[in-house]
């Protein structure tokens, strides 16, 4: 029976789309699979690593009659990815295998059985459905993904969290040492819900998400369970199992009425940044600020004795404050920002700065100092 038969290019990119959680090795080998079940034209993939399953459909010709198996997703892409992009391939069932076709090359792959597959049991009870534009949600992860904690033994902060409430979708996330803030407006007012997803779902979702603009927005509808988020977009499904744990009380965290501010243009920061971290050691990533009226100075050294200065002209006029901080995490902030102007508040040399977007209260960024 023929299973599928598209263009290389329809049939790599709907497997590309539901790949991308696969690991290459695992306690069970069924998971390094793809399932494929077959309706009449319609090839329903899924695939799991038991926290998250991504499900999609598209309609690719083949016999009629339905049908269903697994086979390895990694080695099918890697098969396929070696093909031109235009060429007819099919995938063809025969004897617990699957042959695929295409031109004059042809590929004999070993199945394991649909009725394995370890399917992740949804919850039975999810909150209300909500909806926001695709780009907005990339754009919010974006803008603090990269202050997740990576392997931490507090797991609740491995991951994003996500606060729904009233008409605002809120983001969060903290390594402990920074902490990134950014919200959205939502169409539809909603309970409060509070869930944390996990740092490889943020990831994955960063990869699939659409940043395409334009009146038919594409949009994302999402809902919480107790344990469980589910996420539907461009004719997917993604089901994952959220972080237990109590998350941070974020608000704590961001400080109120620092009495020092500078707001200064986000490139020239960010450039003069990158050039004194070139002189900062591996192990030690410190810079040294010192900010006083009309001028800020950035300084690092490293193990060498090698010295980097630089200066940058301030509307400024407030106290001189010199202030030490990991080069790494200012400019993580910067980078992943698109506006042409920052905002940075200060109290004293001790205290947290809060670096935000002028006249914007969507984002915000805290970053402890650190002894230089």
């Amino acid at each position: 029976m023929i299973v599928l038969k598209a263009t290389q290019s329809k049939v790599l990119a709907v497997l590309q789309s539901v790949a991308g959680i696969v690991e290459r090795k695992h306690t069970l080998p069924i998971l390094a699979n793809v399932m494929l079940r077959k309706t009449g034209s319609t090839v329903q993939l899924t695939t799991s690593d038991l926290e998250i399953q991504i499900r999609t459909s598209a309609e690719l010709d083949g016999d009629a009659g339905d049908f269903s198996t697994t086979v390895g997703a990694r080695k099918l892409i890697d098969i396929l990815r070696t093909m031109p992009a235009d060429q007819t391939v099919s995938l063809e069932s025969s004897q617990n295998k699957l042959i695929l076709k295409g031109g004059k090359s042809k590929f004999t792959l070993q199945t394991l059985p649909a009725e394995d597959f370890p399917l992740v049991q949804e919850a039975a009870n999810f909150g209300p459905v909500f909806s926001v534009p695709q780009k907005t949600l990339k754009a919010l992860l974006g803008q603090v993904s990269f202050a997740m904690a990576v392997h931490d033994i507090r797991y609740y902060l491995n991951g994003i969290l996500f606060v729904a409430e009233g008409n605002q979708l809120s983001l969060v996330s903290t390594d402990g040492h920074r902490l990134a803030f950014a919200s959205a407006a939502l169409d539809v007012e909603v309970p409060k819900q509070e869930v944390i997803l996990p740092r490889k779902t943020v990831l994955e979702m960063q990869r699939l998400l659409s940043d395409a603009d334009g009146e038919n927005q594409p949009m994302m509808e999402m809902q919480f369970a107790n344990n469980q988020a589910k996420f539907s977009f461009g004719g997917m499904e993604f089901v994952t199992k959220l972080v237990e744990g109590k998350f941070p009380d974020y608000n704590r965290v961001i400080p109120k009425n620092h009495k020092n501010s500078i707001t200064l243009g986000r490139a020239p920061l960010l450039a003069s940044l990158q050039r004194t971290a070139i002189l900062t050691s591996e192990k030690f990533k410190g810079v040294r600020l010192n900010i006083e009226p009309g001028t800020l100075r950035i300084a690092s050294n490293n193990a060498e004795q090698e010295e980097a200065q630089d200066e940058l002209d301030i509307d400024y006029g407030g106290d001189a404050i010199e202030i030490g901080f990991n080069v790494t995490y200012l400019i993580d902030a910067l980078a992943n920002m698109t506006q042409d102007m920052v905002k940075v508040d200060l109290a004293d040399a001790n205290s947290s700065a809060l670096l935000t977007i002028p006249d914007n209260a969507s984002f915000k960024y805290v970053v402890m100092p650190m002894r230089i």
